[in-house]
């Protein structure tokens, strides 16, 4: 209405003539129109079918006297308004000079070629010369410095834990002996005095070694990038690159005499996998690889302090796609809180922060704006709600709702990017609840949906490797038994493989490798079970077993 009000001053009616024959009588349709008209063509000559009720057998016939009658009438307006407004130009009722520079500022802003140029951010910059970097000879050195940059946190996180041990104990000891004098010379006043101290001076503490290890990182961050930044620069330059080339040799049989010092203090644990190759498609097959893995999910995130061999190798493939179409992926389930404070979500930030991430924000960050995102598109459905609803109820209740801590759907998840972790670029973290740990979920279960729509943005988003807890737990419990572990396998392996089918339509049939990730403590005997149960769902091309060492 509003709209309509505004421009009340430019419409003008015209009658809109129509004569047709119905049977024997000839008829005359006449309805008056406001030009220019605002509504939808094909909406208008509905209307005027149904309210007028006029024969089917005249509909195109209207459509078509209607039509050449609005562009007509159009036309002659447009004719009209310029005819005036070159009178007003002749005049000199208009300024030319303001005029042409309106005209100029229009063309400029909406035509691509006169627009500015993007300035390039200093994080495209830096991940355009890592990525040209990691594939030189210098890769073997940014390794082994990330890794020298892993162990001094490692060094500082056991300090900080070490420090923290020793005060508990202190404060336990303190507590043992304040309980023993309860009731003598101490009431239940000084006890909770006593606890509070305690609990101050543990919050002292950890705060103490969080401030550290941040300015830590961030030093560590700010060297790395001036430093990968200034050794691209140098390489440019073609009278110093053999030298170059000279100096980074050097540094890296250093720092690789540092990192092997201590290789013979870790022990490797043996993981079970299984691995399989697929062909899905109706006509135009493609083909797919899947693993079958035991192992601990965070294994997948953790980096060794002494590692051998395969923990450089997996750095160096995890460093190569870390800016290409071929990133991975990972799976994990959490509650429906955006926070890292209990369960699987503190122990996976703790692995986040063992060692520093060179190219995105800290999780604390991440975090930080999924829950603005999240608040922002609540207010936004909260506003709309508004805006269709006449009568607002509960709007005081609602705001404070609104702006509590962040809760989840349990279909829902948010992504995290990370650069520091073994296995993984690409986090996703997919809101649960309790209802996965009964036997009774289906297809439509909202985890087993969260699994298709994850799937689903890994198509679109050049993630050609994602591990998916198979069982859609990441630990054991006495209620799973292996009638259990069976059922849910058997129900996520179809599921996965009708989403996966659906994949050519996603992407237009891209390979793609899917892990299903098993806890570890399930047993040997469970673990083939589960492996002879995937081919014969998958219809298996090939299978190659692997006990490999991680």
């Amino acid at each position: 209405m509003k709209k309509n009000k505004g421009k009340a001053n430019s419409t003008a009616e015209k009658e809109f003539v129509f004569e047709f024959r119905a049977g024997k009588h000839n008829c005359v349709l006449k309805v008056p129109l406001q030009f220019p008209v605002q509504e939808n063509i094909r909406d208008l000559h509905g209307r005027l079918m149904l309210l007028h009720k006029i024969p089917c057998y005249i509909e195109n016939e209207l459509k078509t006297s209607l039509s050449n009658f609005m562009e007509r009438q159009t036309t002659v307006d447009y004719d009209r308004e310029a005819e005036l407004a070159l009178q007003r130009l002749t005049t000199g009722d208009v300024d030319v000079n303001q005029l042409t520079n309106a005209w100029a500022r229009s063309y400029v802003e909406t035509t691509l070629e006169h627009a500015r140029p993007e300035e390039p951010s200093w994080d495209e910059d830096f991940a355009d010369v890592y990525h040209e970097l990691i594939h030189s000879p210098a890769s073997d050195t940014l390794l082994n410095l990330e890794h020298n940059y892993f162990v001094s946190i490692s060094e500082l996180i056991s300090e900080r834990d070490m420090e923290i041990k020793k005060l508990q104990e202190r404060q336990a000891a303190e507590m043992d002996k304040v309980m023993h004098q309860l009731g003598n010379t101490l009431s239940d006043h000084d006890v909770n005095a006593v606890a509070s101290q305690h609990f101050d001076a543990q919050q002292v503490l950890e705060n103490k070694w969080a401030s550290e290890l941040k300015q830590v990182t961030d030093i560590q961050k700010h060297e790395y990038q001036q430093w990968v930044i200034s050794l691209h620069q140098d390489l440019q330059k073609s009278n110093n690159s053999s030298q170059i080339n000279e100096e980074i040799k050097v540094q890296s049989s250093q720092l690789s005499e540092l990192a092997d010092s201590g290789a013979r203090i870790f022990e490797e644990q043996p993981q079970l996998e299984e691995s399989f190759t697929i062909h899905l498609g109706a006509q135009l097959k493609t083909m797919h690889n899947l693993r079958l893995v035991r192992a601990d999910v965070l294994d997948l995130c953790k980096h060794r302090r002494h590692g051998s061999g395969g923990e450089k190798l997996r750095r160096l493939q995890t460093a190569l796609s870390l800016y290409s179409s071929s990133l991975c992926g990972l799976v994990l389930l959490v509650d429906n809180r955006v926070n890292s404070y209990s369960g699987i979500k503190r122990e996976f930030a703790t692995v986040a922060k063992e060692c520093t991430d060179f190219h995105f924000p800290c999780l604390e960050a991440q975090l930080d704006e999924v829950q603005q995102v999240e608040l922002y598109a609540r207010a936004q459905r909260s506003s709309k709600q508004k805006e269709q609803s006449e009568i607002p109820r509960n709007g005081g209740d609602d705001k404070s709702k609104m702006w509590k801590e962040i809760h989840l759907t349990s279909y829902q998840f948010y992504i995290s990017r990370h650069s520091n972790l073994s296995e993984v670029h690409v986090v996703f973290h997919l809101c649960v609840d309790d209802n996965v740990r009964s036997g009774n979920i289906t297809a439509r279960d909202p985890a087993i949906m969260g699994l298709r729509n994850i799937l689903k943005v890994c198509c679109t988003h050049d993630v050609t490797t994602v591990t998916v807890p198979l069982l859609l737990v990441h630990d054991m419990s006495e209620e799973m038994t292996i009638p259990w572990c069976l059922k849910r396998a058997e129900l996520v392996f179809k599921c996965v493989k009708g989403f996966m089918m659906e994949m050519a339509s996603w992407d237009g049939g891209i390979s793609r490798t899917v892990q299903f990730l098993v806890p570890k403590s399930i047993s040997e005997e469970m673990f083939y079970q589960l492996s002879n149960m995937l081919p014969q769902i998958f219809r298996v091309s090939s299978t190659l077993t692997l006990t490999s060492k991680h």
